[in-house]
């Protein structure tokens, strides 16, 4: 009997350990897979643009501390990088340097004045001289791991000594002697808590919390602690030291923004102090290490006297530990937390925005990349434009008609560039939900005349800004029955009008009279070239506005018009690199000219009428007199869809405004969509739209009235382009007395 139980347990022992040494090669699987395959999911960082600093630069005093504290910059005499100073007009950065895809920017001192929304003063106080700096650019958002974690890596030469110092006598004092586990540590704390009847004192190593954190799950379970044992056995049998603690810095749980975790020490100094853990002081890393403990029991924001108390403990501890002097100890011990007043860290600040960027992403990267691999996305955001536009939709639509029930959107896009410096997809720029600016195809109505005076201005032989046009009411007849009769939005005929007037006044007869004449196919043949999809109606209501485009659609087409005819396609983007910086993408300007730029001239002429004296020109009750614009009113029926796009010598915008629903509104271009475009570009310094003359077009002054033109009837006059060969022979020298006043008035639209 007793030899059959000793082959029994013999027989159950071999299996155990047979089991045991199976499980340990599993682990061991899982533990090499891990670390030598990819050990952290890194999420893709996005970046504002940077702002560029310079003699002459344009920002104004509140655009730029605005940039400065989006940056994570803290305000205060603070000798040291992150922090700025304002008196007035007066300022002093201390910048921290960044490093772009192009190289290191340093990190200086400057100094600088900002008045009449213009830098002047500029200069570089400490560091590299230069007459041009570009500030840190701001982190807007990040484009995340399903498991919502977020981390700034770091390598362990980079992360200040006294912080691992501090870590490793608060955490793990023998951690350079132990092989995983301290049996030791583990009997006093064993020891301890059963004294104290409660855990008071914690017996694992370093590498039992990488271990905890990075494979298992948190349940207090002997199973999971003895795969915590073996699997810290196994991780310090492949990997080394500095390996393992590297490791753990950038796994560490420091906190919660939200929905996503802070992990590591490099995303909790910035979360925290708004600073790059190279810069942090001693009681700063200090703070971090005792909140290694309980991220949320000692958050320094939500319990500041347990985190002084839990940091002067570690500082205490490193002190005894003799890595700090007791006068070092007590300087640390009485500093204040330092936290910055709001996280540097945030949560994606301009979802519609980063919904753009991932769509230009994703012709070029898979959607796992972009959540793991750490990659850095440089886009083309300006943030205080950002801000103007999102004020300018916030604060607008609640003074609207029907209020309640709108809805907006607004793109901004440089003029000449091509970038999206701006993006709102609805009245709540924080809801990461429907984005109106990229997903809302409505009808354009009166935004597609221009393109249909263009393609008649192609033919200067039959068509100038002056060409007399029907304003007369027609009914069109299709072979299957139907009928159409179009109208004027107010009803009325006017009889003959000139085609610059048509255009300016926004008149329907004239412009499907136009339309019909050069052709439906002509027309859409033009709307293709400037960028808008296919398929294009080919019906004579898309004359009208019957063709349904976004208000990002919107403002590609109108880039063309802005840019005298030469397509710039929209970007979001201007580079991507690499967690290590290296180069990936770079979405250079693109350039394509798909219409002759004396066409476009005159219909910027006769859009820059329209803003001057046509359904535009409620504009100036929120922009100077002064700053010449160009612009296109539109509205859909029964006021559905109330749309505006126009540009200045910087800046082109499209604002959309109407319903969810598609229900009709009171509003029209003018009075829904237009508010809301001029709102913003008040908000913005600017110059005036000043378009170059082309080598084809030439100014006269011609008759506009009843009158002969003559001397004494020169106010009857205008001065306009026309493409050289196509000008009237009743063209008169207007230049005396009488007519100066008028002609600095025309000159002074191109002149500027």
């Amino acid at each position: 009997m007793g030899r059959s139980l000793l082959r029994i347990l013999f027989r159950v022992g071999l299996l155990a350990t047979f089991l045991l040494a199976g499980w340990v090669v599993y682990l061991d699987a899982q533990v090499t897979d891990r670390f030598e395959g990819r050990r952290f999911e890194v999420p893709s960082r996005v970046y504002a643009r940077p702002l560029e600093l310079y003699d002459g630069a344009s920002v104004s005093a509140a655009g730029l501390t605005r940039e400065l504290e989006l940056a994570g910059y803290r305000r205060g005499s603070g000798n040291r990088p992150g922090y700025y100073q304002r008196n007035g007009q007066r300022f002093v950065i201390h910048t921290r340097g960044f490093l772009f895809p192009d190289g290191e920017e340093p990190a200086r001192q400057l100094s600088l004045r900002v008045s009449g929304d213009q830098v002047s003063g500029f200069s570089v106080v400490s560091g590299p001289s230069s007459a041009i700096v570009r500030l840190e650019p701001a982190r807007i958002g990040g484009i995340y791991p399903a498991h919502r974690e977020d981390r700034v890596l770091v390598q362990l030469s980079d992360v200040p000594q006294p912080l691992i110092d501090g870590l490793l006598a608060v955490e793990d004092q023998n951690f350079h002697e132990h092989i995983g586990i301290a049996p030791l540590s583990i009997a006093r704390a064993f020891v301890a808590n059963i004294k104290a009847g409660r855990i008071v004192q914690g017996g694992s190593t370093l590498t039992q919390q990488l271990v905890k954190n990075f494979f298992l799950t948190r349940d207090q379970t002997l199973v999971r602690k003895a795969n915590e044992a073996l699997m810290s056995l196994l991780l310090e049998f492949h990997y080394s030291k500095d390996d393992i603690l590297e490791t753990y810095l950038n796994e560490v749980y420091l906190g919660q923004a939200g929905n996503r975790s802070i992990n590591g020490f490099g995303l909790a100094s910035q979360f925290y102090f708004g600073e790059r853990l190279k810069n942090l002081d001693l009681h700063q890393m200090a703070l971090l290490v005792g909140m290694v403990k309980g991220p949320s029991y000692y958050n320094p924001r939500r319990h500041p006297e347990r985190a002084m108390a839990r940091r002067n403990l570690v500082l205490k501890e490193m002190a005894e530990a003799g890595l700090l002097d007791a006068r070092q100890a007590d300087q640390a011990q009485n500093r204040a937390l330092d936290i910055s007043a709001q996280p540097s860290y945030n949560d994606n600040l301009y979802p519609a925005y980063i919904d753009l960027v991932r769509r230009h992403l994703a012709r070029d990267y898979r959607d796992e990349d972009l959540r793991s691999e750490g990659l850095r996305i440089f886009t083309t955001l300006d943030p205080a434009i950002q801000q103007a536009s999102e004020t300018a939709v916030r604060d607008t639509l609640p003074k609207l008609v029907g209020s309640e029930h709108l809805e907006g959107a607004l793109v901004v896009t440089g003029k000449d560039s091509g970038e999206v410096l701006a993006l709102v997809g609805g009245r709540d720029p924080r809801f990461a939900g429907f984005n109106r600016a990229l997903d809302a195809r409505r009808p354009i109505g009166s935004l597609v005349k221009p393109f249909v005076y263009l393609t008649a201005l192609k033919q200067p032989e039959r068509y100038t800004l002056i060409t007399p046009l029907q304003d007369k009411g027609f009914v069109l007849e299709f072979d299957d029955g139907r009928r159409w009769q179009p109208s004027n939005y107010d009803e009325e005929e006017r009889g003959e009008v000139p085609l610059h007037r048509a255009l300016s006044h926004s008149l329907n007869l004239p412009t499907v009279r136009v339309g019909l004449d050069v052709g439906i196919p002509a027309v859409q043949d033009t709307l293709r070239a400037f960028g808008a999809p296919t398929p294009i109606p080919d019906y004579p209501s898309v004359l009208l506005g019957s063709l349904s485009l976004t208000p990002v659609e919107v403002a590609q087409i109108y880039q063309g018009l802005a840019t005298s005819g030469f397509n710039t396609p929209l970007r979001s983007i201007r580079e991507v690199t690499d967690a290590n910086n290296q180069p990936l993408s770079r979405y250079s300007l693109k350039v394509e000219q798909v219409a002759d730029n004396g066409a476009v001239h005159l219909v910027q002429y006769a859009m820059q009428e329209a803003m001057r004296e046509g359904t535009g020109r409620s504009a100036y009750n929120w922009l100077p007199e002064q700053l010449s614009l160009a612009g296109k009113t539109g509205t859909t029926d029964d006021g559905r869809d109330a749309w505006f796009a126009g540009f200045s010598g910087d800046l082109l915008a499209v604002a959309w405004v109407g319903r969810d629903d598609n229900r009709g509104t009171a509003l029209t271009g003018a009075s829904g969509a237009l508010p809301v475009w001029s709102e913003m570009m008040a908000r913005v310094p600017q110059y005036g739209f000043s378009p170059v003359v082309p080598d084809d077009v030439q100014y006269h002054w011609v008759n506009v009235g009843k009158q002969a033109l003559t001397e004494e009837h020169c106010p009857d006059a205008r001065f306009m382009p026309f493409i050289i060969g196509s000008e009237p022979e009743d063209i008169y020298d207007c230049g005396g007395a009488v007519g100066r006043e008028i002609r600095s008035w025309f000159e002074g639209l191109f002149n500027e």
